[in-house]
Parts: C-alpha cells; structure tokens; sequence
C-alpha cells in the first residue's frame, strides 16, 4: 500500500512539474518564441489614425539623411510636379535612391499585394500600414522609420497566421531603384547614368548603381532569400526592379517579422557598405533612441489648454518641424520648405518659420538654417541679398526676392532675443549692413524709401512698390537699429532708427486706401495698373467670381476717369500681404481695426484667401473645401501663412478672440488628409507638411497670448500675457530662452485670474504685466509690485513670480 502511494506520489510529481514548465514557456517545448513587432517600441507614443478616403494621399518618413514619400494605402506612386512624377519615393539628397518597393504573398499561383485597403497610422518617428486582405487568414502590417543621422531607413513586415490552418506561402520583396540627380542636378554637372544591380551573396541584399556616377543604393533583409531575380521596370527613370522571395510557414496564431534594411550613398560603396551596417545593426535600438528624442521636443514649451484639437496640432507641429531638416554636407543644414516637391532651401520660407522654431525650443535647427543660408547668399551675392531658393546639390535658382533680404534682419533680431549671443549678432549684422544698403541703393529708384520688385506674391507684374516689401523694410531698419546699438554702433543705429520712423509713418499715409479701409496692394503707376487689373478680371471671370469681375471693372473705370502721372496706391487683389503692416505693428490703431475687419471679408473655413478675388461662396460660412487644378496653381488657395499673419495681426492690436478664431480654422485641417500634420494649402493640397505652419501657432500662442517677450542679453523676460476668453484654464511650460527654461500658468475664474510664473535659472530679471481688468485688485503672491497704478508689473530675480487680480463684490 505504501509503495502504490509513493507510486502515484511521484507520478503526480512529474505532471505537476511538467503543467509548470508549460506555463512558463506558454505554448510547449516545440513553438518556437514570438518576434517582437518593431512597431511595440513605440506603443507609448502618440500616434493618430488617417482616414479611409486620404489612403490614396501622400505621407511622409522622414529623417536628416533620407526621407520616404509614398501613399497612405502602401503604394508608391509616381508623384510630384517639380520633377515629374519623381517627387515620390526615396530620397537622399542630392540624389534620389528609389522610387519605391512593394510586396505581395504569393500562394497557389496567386498574387495577394501588400497595398490598397486597409488602415495607416501615423506617429512622431515612423508610420503604420494595416493591411486588409480580404482572400487571405493572414494579418500584415508594415512599419518604416529612419533612424538619426544614418542614409538609410528600416522597413518591417509582421505576418500573423490568424486562421485554424497552416499557411504556407512565399512572400516577395521587390524594389524599385531610381538613382537619378535632384531638380537642377545638371547644372552642377549631375548626368542620370542607367542603374545596374548585383546581388551580394553575404549581405543577401540587392546592390544597385548608377552607371555614370558612385551612386549607390542597397536592399535587403538579414536572411538568406529562397530565390531572387530581375523584372522589368516600368517606372519613369532609369532605374532596375529586383524581388527577393522568402518561404514562410506559419501554423495557427504563430507570427514573422520581416525586417527590411534599404541604405544609400552618393560617395562610393564603401560609404554605403557602412551605412547598410548602421542601419541594420540593431533596428530596435535606433527606434529607441529617436522615440526618446522626440519625447524630449514634445516637453519644450508644452502646451495645455481646454482646446484638445489645438493642443494636439501644436505638439505635433514641432515634430513636423524636425521631420523638414535636411542635412547634406557638402553643403549645410536647413529647414526645407515643404514635402514632396519643395525639400529644398528657401530663404523666405525660413524667414517665418525660424521665428517659431525659437518659440518651441529647437534653436539647433535655427542656428544651422541660418548658417547656411548666410553663406549661400554671400557666396552667390556678396552684397547682403538674401537668396530666395537654393536645391540640396547648392544650384542657387532665384538670387532672392527683394523682401526676403529685410525679413533676415528680422530674424536675425528675434533669434538674438531669445539667445542675448553677442557673437551670433556679430557674426550676422555685416550682412545685415550691406543688405541694407543693396535693398535701398539698387531698389529704391526713386528715392521714396520703398524698394521695387517682388516681395511674397509670385504674380506677373505685381514688381512695382509691393505692401509686404514695404512693411518688412520697415521692421528691419527698425530691428537693425537696436543691433546697432548692442554692437555699439550708435551713429548707425539712429540713421536706421530715423529711417524707420520716416517709413512707418510714409506706410501709413501712402498705402492707405479709405475707399477700401485697407492698404493697398502695390503703388504703382496708372498703366501698371491697368494692366493688372485686365489680368486680374480675367481671372475673376474665369474663376466665375462675379463680385470681383464687377469691383475690377469699377476700378478700372475710376482709374480711366481720373488719370495721374503719378505712381499711387492700388486695391487690385486684396492679397493677404495688405495686413503685413498690422503684423509689423505699424499700422496706427484706427487704421488697424478698419484693415482687420475688412480681411474677414476673405476668408473660408479654414482661413485666410491667398488673394482675395478668388473668395468664393464658402467664405464667411463653416463649410468649404479646396478643389485644386490638375495642373499645379495656387490659385484660389486659402493658405496657412496668411491665416496665421492675420493671427499675428489681430493680436498686435489687443484682438485675442480674433487671433484665436483664425488658429481655429487651420486647425480644422490638422490631420484632415495626413494624419498629424497640416497641408501648406488648406485643407488637402500643396504640401502636405510645410515649414512655415510653425510660425502661423507659436508666434500667437508663445509670444502673444503667453506674452513671453524676451530679452535675453539683459537675462530679462517680459511676460505679458493676453488670453482669448476661451482659454479660462492654460499653461506653457519648459519654454527656451537661452540657458533659461520658464513655464507660465494662467487661471481666470469669475471671482478672479491667477497668474504664475517659474523660472530654471535663478538670476534673470521675470517682469510680469496682467491684463487690465476693471475693478480688480491685485494681489501679490511672489514678486515685486513695480510701476503706476494704470500700469503695474511684477518683477522677481527669485524662480517664481505669481499674482492674483481678484475681482470686487
């Protein structure tokens, strides 16, 4: 009897033992454990999901080196018009590498392709596919991302068997090379040779190379292929298509992951032999690491407020922001303009949007975009003009329209505020100084201190004395007169401080328009105008605008009746550069709230019309939309530049809620095709991430509605906050200002408004000026009460500066 005991007792020993061990390995000795899908790296991250009807739209992965455009469905379409159909792709400029991949399984003679339906995800550093395949149990998704700082990009495929039987099948892998010179490559001597490929045995990759050239681009996964081979191509170009297959079994629930490693150069092969290593030495790692830099961009000036739609598109602004640097070195590092067809220098485009990379902490990129635009210009000009665009092999294609010189003054100011380096204003203003002088000796024929040429609308004609050019002249005398001064200069900085003066006040009675309670468009003579006016009706007409047709002909007529042989100012187009002089604060507060007003005239749901004679019936109501021309134009487009000019404007003049409407309406078309991000024409068309999208939120929101002002070579911040009223609750937090970090919190109340400031760097002087509120007394927490009664401020050298204004019973 004992010995049958002990018998059972061991028996039972054993199954116990052996249930144990099953639950620690999950599924038996004989499964083999599940490969990780790269896309859990990121499952912390934000992320947003596109919608159904933009599947056939462009996205974008994108890193300093290399960047991917492709379709939302997986697809790569040849795409683009500054380079036809050659906009799409891989991308490492100078050069382009591919025009794509694809994949499909391939089961029982059929061909399932990876593409077409299914679900895409966007996230900071990298994008989602989810594939819906309909006459198959298997589950596929495929997630690209580029590392930091590497040519070359990750590519994976996850398959999960979902279904009660084993699948078998081949899947096939093939890419599609184009190494072929960026827009104006052949006028630095850049010839597209054919591509010719050969596979490498030990890498089990696909090595191609331009046959003219040490272009170079290499593919493929880090396991031997089943079979590979060549197919024809049939894209533009002159590039070679080439498959890898893989045999994968997989029984039920059992998954694969297919990793994909694509690396190029355009420096020879051994430049390229070890990029491919980097890239595919230890994917995970690299998804790692540029996830957590993006969460340390995501932390600088941090947004909190009631509205979740507009808090969410300004944090995913800055990552935009970083997706736009292009470095190539042979030539610098700059913010490109926009994706797909403008990844290029352009000296305006990073004139608006610098101002508000400053404002959300990324001054790296500011810093290195203006190096390179400085030393372009003056290795093209030499005179202090500024260029206006520039491709990545450095071909300088416009010298620099004239506006774009007087705005790098600006910039150069604004980013000197936020840093107080004295040897960054030193390096910067002999530029400064001979662009001064070119913009007034070569362009200001007749002596009336505004210069003539083309300023931001790129319209035939429109070269005479331009609004915009006008204003931003302004602001740089202004801006540069107080450089001056810093640098010790005083004799200059009161020559351009005089300047500046004569000239707002010029602006003011010259470009002013009663008649349309705006400033006009261009002074210009009698002939000029007409002349723009015949094209602007026919425009208009055929834009089927009839309000414009009829108010052009009225205008015409007015002109006819009553000639001068002398130049005037002219309301042609209503474009948005006639509320440049209220973004500049030049504009007296009479005028500014006539001009204001009337803008609102041209706007649609998501905000301002580029020219205000293409208005149409959706302006003024909460529905519309953008249908763009097969052709690329930009006529008829509302943009986000001049919505967020008009933000900028209204706020100047005390207008929050104003402000606050026109941020409103680009937001509605944040993540309205591509999720998370915003089109440079609103809501679906132009480039669907655009540098100056930057400047149009966190001027307003940083510098406007927080109030920061900084003056960084004082070690002073003023902050003078002026809230919209739908904003009772707000925060900005971790905001760079030089070695400074400083946070502002803002609480209104019925009964009261709390307002508190911290600071990272005891020392620097915070002063504080709270809104005027009628009946309020003002309580102070920390800080300094300082200043008039009608004008009080705060002021602390301590980390905190904080009040209350506390309304009276």
């Amino acid at each position: 009897m004992k010995y049958t005991l002990k018998k059972h007792f061991c028996l039972l020993s054993r199954i116990f033992i052996s249930l144990l061990l099953l639950s620690f390995t999950g599924c038996g000795r004989n499964e083999a454990p599940k490969p990780q899908k790269l896309a859990d790296v990121l499952k912390e991250s934000p992320s947003i999901e596109g919608k159904s009807s933009y599947l056939k739209t462009p996205f974008v992965t994108a890193g300093d080196r290399i960047y991917l455009v492709g379709h939302q469905d997986g697809s790569f379409p040849e795409l683009g018009w500054h380079i036809a159909g050659e906009m799409g792709g891989i991308w490492n400029h100078p050069i382009k590498l591919m025009d794509g991949f694809q994949a499909e399984l391939l089961q029982e003679g059929n061909s399932i392709p990876l593409q077409g339906s299914g679900t895409f995800v966007n996230y900071p550093v990298a994008n989602a596919h989810e594939f819906s395949l309909k006459a198959s149990s298997m589950e596929v998704s495929r997630t690209q991302f580029v590392p930091d700082g590497i040519q070359g990009l990750v590519v994976e495929y996850f398959l999960r068997n979902q279904g009660d039987k084993n699948e078998k099948f081949t899947f096939r892998f093939t890419g599609h090379t184009d190494l072929r010179p960026t827009w104006l490559g052949e006028k630095t001597g850049m010839t597209d040779g054919m591509d010719e490929a050969s596979f490498l045995d030990d890498d089990h990759a696909w090595l191609a190379k331009d046959q003219l050239n040490p272009w170079f681009v290499m593919y493929g996964a880090k396991r031997n292929p089943l079979s590979r081979g060549d197919l024809d191509n049939t894209l533009k170009g002159r590039g070679t298509s080439n498959y890898l297959d893989y045999e994968i079994s997989l029984k039920p629930g059992e998954s694969e992951s297919l990793v994909f490693y694509i690396a190029g150069s355009y420096h020879g092969r051994e430049e390229l032999m070890k990029e491919f290593k980097k890239v595919s030495s230890n994917p995970k790692q690299l998804l790692e690491q540029k996830r957590d830099r993006y969460q340390e961009l995501a932390k600088r000036s941090k947004l909190t407020i009631p509205d979740k739609n507009l808090q969410q598109t300004f944090e995913w602004l800055k990552y935009n922001c970083d997706w736009l640097v292009r470095h190539v070195p042979e030539v610098g590092t700059g913010i490109m303009a926009g994706i797909p067809d403008y990844p290029w220098w352009f000296g305006v485009d990073s004139e608006y949007a610098l101002k508000g990379y400053m404002a959300i902490g990324q001054q790296e990129t500011v810093y290195k975009t203006i190096e390179l635009l400085d030393s372009i210009s003056n290795a093209t000009n030499g005179n202090g003009r500024i260029v206006h665009e520039v491709s990545t092999n450095g071909y300088v294609f416009n010298k620099g329209n004239i506006n774009e010189t007087p705005q790098f003054a600006s910039l150069i100011w604004e980013a000197y505020r936020w840093n107080g380096d004295l040897d960054f204003l030193k390096r910067y203003f002999p530029t400064i100084e001979k662009g001064l002088d070119w913009l007034m000796r070569e362009n200001d024929k007749d002596g009336n201190l505004f210069p003539e040429g083309f300023g931001m609308m790129e319209i035939h004609g429109l070269d005479s004395e331009m609004i915009d050019v006008a204003s931003y002249t302004q602001r740089a005398f202004e801006d540069a007169s107080k450089m001056a001064l810093a640098l010790g200069r005083q004799e200059l900085s009161e020559r351009y401080s005089i300047l500046s003066q004569e000239l707002k006040t010029k602006i003011n009675e010259a470009f002013w328009s009663q008649e349309f309670a705006s400033y006009a468009d261009f002074i210009g003579t009698d002939r000029q105008a007409l002349h723009l006016i015949d094209d602007a009706i026919l425009r208009a007409d055929t834009l089927n605008k009839p309000w414009a047709v009829e108010e052009l002909k009225a205008t015409r007529k007015a002109i006819e009746q009553n000639p001068s042989s002398r130049p005037k100012p002219f309301v042609v187009h209503h474009n948005w550069v006639v509320n440049t002089p209220m973004e500049m604060g030049i504009a007296d507060r009479e005028k500014a709230s006539a001009a204001l007003t009337t803008a609102q005239k041209f706007v649609n749901p998501f905000g301002v019309f580029v020219t205000g004679i293409d208005r149409d019936e959706s302006a003024g109501s909460d529905d519309g939309s953008f249908k763009g021309s097969k052709v690329f134009s930009y006529t008829g487009a509302v943009m986000t530049l001049p919505t967020g000019v008009q933000a900028v404007a209204e706020n100047n003049y005390d207008r929050p809620d104003e402000a606050l409407n026109y941020l409103e309406r680009m937001t509605r078309t944040f993540s309205y095709a591509l999720p998370g991000s915003m089109y440079e024409v609103s809501p679906d068309y132009g480039m669907m991430t655009q540098a100056w999208n930057i400047y149009s939120f966190a001027v307003p929101i940083v510098q406007q509605f927080f109030g920061i002002q900084p003056d960084a070579s004082k070690k002073e911040i003023h902050i003078r906050p002026r809230m919209p009223k739908k904003w009772n609750k707000a925060s900005l937090e971790e905001v760079q200002v030089a070695d400074n970090r400083i946070s502002v919190h803002y609480h209104r109340t019925e009964s009261d408004l709390h307002i508190k400031v911290e600071q990272s760097a005891p020392g620097w002087k915070l002063i504080l000026e709270p809104p005027q509120v009628e009946g309020a007394q003002i309580q102070v927490i920390q800080g300094t009460l300082e200043g008039a009664n009608k004008a009080p401020i705060i002021v602390t050298k301590g980390k905190e500066v904080e009040l209350k204004l506390v309304k009276n019973n």
